[in-house]
């Protein structure tokens, strides 16, 4: 038995610094106390700052969750969420939180956070004005996001531009207003400002730069902001993102000494001995704090303080900067600028790619780098920088990055990571804190072997990603694995997709079961993750064999019918290349009227769109459209969706081809078949592209002397334009090259791939080989194409129209009294 009575330490804060702190005291000092913790909100501990990926549609709300509710349990850690501590009698070593409950403490630590900066603007209080703080202000934002609604983002840093874009993703116009002439003036120089501005500008945020806000307008609710300038902006969400100050109304309460945070001393202390504070609360030195990497070394001294150690001390290290918005790439550390004439600015400019860095270089050593477009040797950067290493004998080859340098010319292997020359504790993950030598005693002690096990056992790439090819290397320099590996399709298997697909051909298998059993999955049954892959790659594999799995499928695939947020359902029949008769529109009609559909939409993809149709009357529904003739548009399905025409040479006087008639046998073609994802065509008639044929997965481009096809296009969150393939002279090719690209697709791309990843991953050259350079293999893609479709072409609503198909789905649940 332990002799020695435990202390008894109180945390007043449930956040990342004070669990942070907590975590490290429980592997110095698991027995030393009996720890409770208070926090404000309802909610276990999660990594704030990957709120701005939640509010993107990236991650959800338990994606985030750094320690659940039994992490608390199993650790014996009193927790106490929605509680907020109200007082601090520091005499008598009581805490009293709102609800009432008094706790005594021999230690106390305070992790109190920070609170959002609010100017002093009429109109702050009216509701629609919020910060972005925690989870209650991203789900505020997400409320007016689903309402479609307007939003005006105060603030051009860090949190107000991923807030911007987070909105942006979710389908809200949105406009910025930042006080400064540039976007995240403290991090990026003016250059790299301009650049992230124009790429923002572009992917469609509205930017008023130089813009002082006066006021925001509304009455009942927010309905705008005003600038200075008498400029206004109409929105119904404001979002301040102007910054953050110390929450020190806890470190007042305790009598202790306050400046712009609560001040500590090298040993995390407080001018109270026995109470310590840690994160955005505290000022150290004269410095306080808003990123995450200067809370996780204050978390490191503070519990080992707390654990007995009397000589651990914080010094504020360097500090980097990345933007999480996707597809923008932004790092910056150190100088931003030349400060005199005795620094240098070393500059590197591809405004082509959109590619931008500036070097700055004080006495042979690197102070500070900005970096655009290109991050990839912005670690090695840092690590210079952090150092303070001479670089005199890299001075000519500095700024074309690690691996150009240490090969002494142009010829080194771009990209790649030195991990024998990384310090142990160099910092590879940002988001949570952990450095090259926790991997690698992570790796080595438990032995692990997956990218997935070593975020479960070190958090290392679990929240932004973007460390993923550094752990990925630090994986392989440990075990000898390929760093480059795919990722496991799920946690139930260490294969990747490819090596599935390329094992259900090679080997003949033809069941799920047999997938599972052969490539030795560690669950019976898999998950939800892998087996609508499995089915798909086995359908895919043996259209004429293997059964169609319907507990494998997403909801909207089982019923055929795209579920809405009220649980009704979504009913869009196919009207072949947009085209539609008066009897059709008739029969429409008559179904809604019929079943008291509230909603009849014309889609972008030239359908019409029947909302809010109870699921028992699915099969009812689909019947009476049947009789007109109408089958299912497939809007639910990873599979072809709709085949987008204009009039073309029938009817406009620009047209060159039949663009019409051409989408209507495109779509017979194709209609029926799945695929990896939605696929989506359309057929131009002109080059004034009214189809909008350069954004689709297939596009067909009409002109003089024949068929432009082009590939791989998505109109969706990231816009990406076609890459052209291939100008074909008649009809009949443009069939067969589109169905043999569609089967290429089919047979390669990993599930949930759109076309237009597959066509960067592979690369357009390898795509022109296989459908443009062997004639034989297009064919054979083709002949296995049709040969697909042979058993795809069902109309599902007919066949569960009958209500022989699938009928126990369309039955109501019983009322049980």
């Amino acid at each position: 038995m332990n002799s020695v009575p435990r202390q008894r330490l109180v945390v007043i804060g449930n956040g990342m610094a004070g669990m942070r702190t907590v975590e490290e005291l429980l592997r110095r000092a698991p027995v030393r106390y009996d720890i409770t913790v208070f926090g404000a909100e309802p909610h276990p501990n999660y990594n704030r700052i990957m709120l701005s990926s939640v509010l993107a549609g990236e991650k959800q709300i338990d994606d985030i969750v750094i320690n659940p509710l039994s992490w608390y349990a199993e650790a014996g850690i009193t927790l106490h969420t929605g509680d907020p501590v109200v007082a601090i009698d520091a005499k008598a070593k009581i805490v009293t939180s709102a609800s009432g409950k008094a706790v005594p403490y021999d230690k106390l630590l305070l992790a109190t956070g920070s609170k959002p900066l609010m100017p002093p603007l009429p109109g702050l209080e009216l509701p629609g004005v919020v910060a972005f703080r925690d989870i209650a202000d991203t789900d505020a934002m997400l409320k007016a996001a689903e309402a479609k609604q307007r939003a005006v983002v105060i603030g051009g840093g860090l949190l107000g531009l991923e807030a911007a874009w987070g909105l942006k993703r979710r389908g809200m116009p949105v406009a910025l207003v930042h006080l400064m002439p540039t976007l995240m003036e403290r991090q990026l120089d003016v250059e790299a400002g301009g650049m992230l501005q124009k790429d923002l500008t572009e992917r469609g945020l509205h930017f008023f730069t130089s813009g002082q806000t006066e006021r925001v307008l509304g009455e009942a609710k927010a309905e705008g902001v005003v600038l200075a300038d008498g400029r206004s902006i109409p929105a119904d969400l404001v979002v301040v993102a102007i910054g953050i100050r110390p929450n020190v109304d806890m470190g007042k309460a305790a009598g202790l000494d306050i400046n712009r945070g609560i001040v500590v001393g090298d040993d995390m202390a407080t001018s109270d001995p026995d109470i310590y504070a840690v994160g955005e609360c505290v000022e150290h030195r004269g410095q306080v704090f808003g990123l995450v990497a200067p809370l996780w070394e204050q978390a490191k001294v503070c519990a080992a303080r707390l654990a007995g150690d009397t000589v651990a001390t914080y010094a504020t290290p360097a500090l980097s900067t990345r933007l999480k918005i996707t597809g923008i790439d932004v790092f910056s550390a150190g100088k931003l600028a030349a400060e005199d004439d005795g620094d240098e600015e070393v500059v590197f400019r591809d405004a082509t790619k959109g590619v931008y860095r500036k070097l700055v270089v004080r006495d042979n050593k690197l102070v500070g780098a900005v970096m655009y477009g290109d991050v990839a040797d912005g670690g090695w950067y840092f690590d210079l920088i952090k150092g303070d290493t001479d670089v005199t004998e890299l001075r000519d080859r500095l700024i074309f990055g690690q691996s150009f340098a240490d090969a002494g010319c142009c010829g080194g292997a771009k990209g790649s990571i030195d991990v024998a020359a990384m310090a142990d504790d160099t910092q590879v993950c940002g988001c949570n804190g952990v450095s090259k030598g926790a991997i690698v005693s992570a790796i080595t002690e438990k032995g692990l072997t997956t990218l997935d096990e070593v975020r479960a056992h070190t958090k290392a790439s679990a929240s932004c990603g973007m460390c993923t090819p550094q752990v990925q290397a630090i994986l392989s320099f440990v075990t000898g694995a390929d760093a480059a590996a795919p990722e496991a399709m799920c946690k139930c298997t260490d294969h990747g997709h490819d090596f599935v697909r390329h094992a259900i051909i090679d080997q003949h298998l033809k069941t799920q079961d047999a997938v599972r059993k052969v490539l030795g999955w560690k669950t019976e049954d898999g998950c939800a993750k892998c087996r609508p892959a499995l089915n798909y790659y086995l359908l895919c594999a043996w259209p004429g064999e293997y059964v169609d799995d319907y507990r494998s499928r997403f909801i909207n695939e089982r019923v055929h019918a795209n579920i809405q947020k009220d649980g009704t359902y979504s009913v869009v029949p196919r009207m072949w290349g947009g085209l539609t008769t008066p009897d059709e529109l008739r029969a429409i009609a008559d179904v809604a009227d019929k079943f008291q559909i509230p909603t009849v939409k014309v889609t972008g993809g030239q359908r019409i769109d029947l909302l809010g149709v109870k699921k028992q009357d699915l099969p009812a529904v689909w019947a009476d459209l049947n009789k007109a003739g109408l089958v299912s548009g497939h809007a639910y399905s990873k599979g072809l969706r709709t085949v987008k025409t204009c009039v073309g040479s029938e009817w406009c006087r620009f047209g060159t081809q039949d663009s019409t008639g051409l989408g209507v046998k495109l779509e017979k073609l194709m209609w029926g078949s799945w695929t990896p994802h939605k696929v989506k065509l359309a057929v131009s008639g002109c080059p004034r592209n009214c189809a909008e044929a350069t954004i689709k997965d297939i596009g067909i481009i009409c002109v003089e002397a024949g068929y432009d096809m082009v590939i791989g296009g998505n109109g969706g969150i990231e816009v990406r334009v076609t890459d052209p393939l291939v100008r074909l002279s008649t009809e009949d090719e443009v069939l067969e090259y589109s169905a043999a690209f569609m089967q290429l697709y089919r047979e390669e791309g990993r599930y949930l791939e759109r076309t237009a990843p597959y066509v960067e991953r592979v690369g357009l050259a390898y795509i022109k080989k296989r459908i443009l350079e062997d004639d034989a293999g297009r064919k054979a893609l083709y002949a296995r194409f049709l040969f697909s479709q042979s058993y795809a072409q069902n109309d599902p609503w007919a066949e569960r129209a009958s209500g022989g198909v699938d009928s126990h789905e369309f039955q109501p649940l019983a009322v049980v009294n």
